[in-house]
Order: structure tokens, then sequence, then C-alpha cells
């Protein structure tokens, strides 16, 4: 791997993450191991993902200066879940998505979406189908996170259509929504949002992108701390897409802030100028409990998350109605009794 003092990485050839070193599952050979990968890695951009990525030739870091005003609105969206019991074969799941708009220099809309609630074992599926309304195919496996999705990525597109010319949409994650969701549903998303003048962004917190198995944002803040300086705001294209339907995404990680402590992986529309782009993203990550990254997708995060409490809540109120239904606390017991756990306790 070149030295981390150089202006650019070269991507050509790709090259797969070595596999010297002792693999006898010890913790010393894990941790030999892990030494080494994120002390210099290996060579080649790597998408554990399996996503068909085009990588760019060369990282380089470019520098980035933050836009004088935010963007006229900025709307964000994210999502949640919890498991509120567990039969195996029946599991009971909680999700919610919520949204944010800021304009102004103030948080306007601040909603948090109604829990739903969702049985999903053998048999259940259809009907979950038909609820949920998401365009995927009648054979398609229901889980917990297409669920929680599709709940994101509808609220998505609700805020495009409520948004401003020159606002951006910001969405918790990659701009490539779960594969059971057929790919022309995004290319139209995309598109009205190209007509009404808006961009849709996606900001991954963590990703799972390297540099021959190192995390590549690693690789990349140590790079651009020694090319650029350790307060620098940079960003460095490094993939794109070309789907079948629609403009596809490029991807680039950035640092928004000085003072941000991490990078992070944005995804943008395909005809979108990341040059034009991150400078007014950047606008709207100076907060101070977390620099670097988008407050209005703060905001979101905080409202559609479902803690502990709303898990128990949850479970208390299935009780109650089991309860009523003449199921016996023994019945439910030997259906969603954590039999690790209990066990654990001694």
């Amino acid at each position: 791997m070149p030295e981390l003092s150089s202006p650019k990485l070269s991507l050509l050839p790709p090259v797969a993450p070595a596999t010297e070193g002792p693999t006898d599952g010890s913790l010393d050979a894990v941790s030999q191991r892990l030494a080494s990968l994120l002390g210099s890695g290996g060579a080649g951009l790597l998408d554990p993902s399996g996503h068909e990525l085009i990588f760019e030739t060369s990282l380089e870091p470019r520098p980035l200066e933050r836009a004088e005003s935010p963007p006229v609105q900025a709307w964000a969206v994210d999502g949640g879940q919890c498991l509120v019991a567990d039969a195996r074969c029946l599991q009971v799941f909680a999700t919610r998505s919520a949204r944010v708009c800021w304009s102004g220099g103030r948080s306007v809309v601040e909603e948090a979406g109604a829990l739903r609630v969702w049985l999903l074992g053998p048999g259940q599926s259809e009907g979950i189908r038909r609820q949920l309304g998401a365009p995927v195919t009648d054979e398609c496996v229901i889980d917990v996170n297409l669920l929680r999705e599709w709940g994101e990525w509808s609220e998505a597109s609700a805020c495009v259509d409520e948004a401003l010319p020159g606002a951006l949409v910001l969405v918790d994650g990659d701009l490539a929504p779960d594969w059971r969701i057929a790919p022309d549903w995004l290319a139209g998303l995309l598109d009205r949002a190209d007509d009404q003048a808006v961009t849709l962004i996606g900001v991954t917190k963590h990703t799972a992108l390297s540099w021959g198995g190192a995390p590549l944002l690693g690789v990349l803040e140590r790079m651009a701390d020694e090319s650029l300086g350790p307060r620098s705001m940079w960003w460095v294209p490094v993939a794109r897409t070309e789907p079948a339907a629609g403009p596809g995404t490029q991807i680039v990680v950035a640092r928004l802030d000085p003072d941000a402590r991490f990078a992070f992986r944005i995804d943008l529309p395909g005809y979108v100028d990341p040059a034009l782009a991150l400078p007014v993203l950047a606008a709207l990550c100076d907060d101070a409990g977390f620099p670097g990254y988008p407050y209005p997708l703060s905001t979101a995060d905080r409202l559609a998350a479902c803690p502990n409490w709303v898990r128990e809540e949850l479970s208390h109120r299935i009780d109650d109605r089991l309860d009523r239904a003449g199921i016996t606390p023994e019945v439910r017991e030997r259906a969603f009794a954590d039999r690790h756990r209990l066990m654990e306790r001694y």
C-alpha cells in the first residue's frame, strides 16, 4: 500500500486483502491480523455489501469550503425498529420513521411517525404486503429490514414532494433502497427530485467500504490529515453506480467540519455536482455536539429511535390484550421466554 502521505492512492490494479498471518482462531492471532490491516491495509477498494459499484481509478482528497448559508430547506428522514416479542417462528417488531425540516436557522418540522407493529412468521407475508403498499413482488420475503426501509423511503418521497426548490432531502444511509424494492421506484424518485430542483442525499455513518481490508474512511482520514492538514475539510470521489433504470448514484467520502472526528460516506444522484452540493451540506454540519454530521439527521435519528422503554411498553400492552383474549401467562411464557437469558443469570 502506498504511504498515506502520498496525495493520491492509485487503485490500479485492485488487489484482494492479504491473507498471510496466523489464523488459528486465538486472540493473539486475531489481534495480530487486525493490527496489520489497521496499520497498513492492502491495496484496492472493496465493497463487502455486494453492490455493483464502479470505483474511481484513484483517490485524492480535494479541499472543501463551507457555503456561506444553508439551503432554503433541509428535510431529513430516519427510521427505527425494535424487537418486542420473540418466539423464533413468530416475532413481533415495531418500526417507525421520523422527519425533520430545518429552515431559516431553526427546526420548523419535527414529526415522529406512529409506531407500526408487525407480526412476522409463517403465513404472515401476504397480509403485510397488502398493508405495506411497497413496490415488491408477491414472492419476496418480508422481514423487518424491508418494513423499516420502506417506511423511511415513503417519508423521503413525501419530503421531496413538499420541499421547496433548492432544498436538500437527507436520508440516513446510502441511496440504495432494500434490494426487494423495484429499481425503477428509486429512479422515479430521483427524476421527481431533479424536476423540482431538490437534491436527495444519503449520509452513511459507518460504511463497509474498505481499502484492502482496512476501513476506507480511516485510510482517507489519515491521508487527508497528512496532505491537507488536521483541520481540513475535504472530499474524495470514490465510486458510482450505473443501474439499468435512472441516473444512478455517485459515492464520495467527505469531512464536513474542521472539528469533525470522522468523515462520512455521502451518496448523491449521478446528475448532481458534488463540488456544488457538498459545501451546502457542510453548512448544516457545524453542530458542536457532533460536528461534521448534518444536525437535521441527528434530530430525525433521535425522534425515530425505539429505546428499551418503547419495547417494554409495547410488550406490556400486548400482554394485556393477550390476557383479555384468554391466553394465560404460562402459554405466553412458553412462547416468548428468553431461555438464554434465564440460564445466563446463574
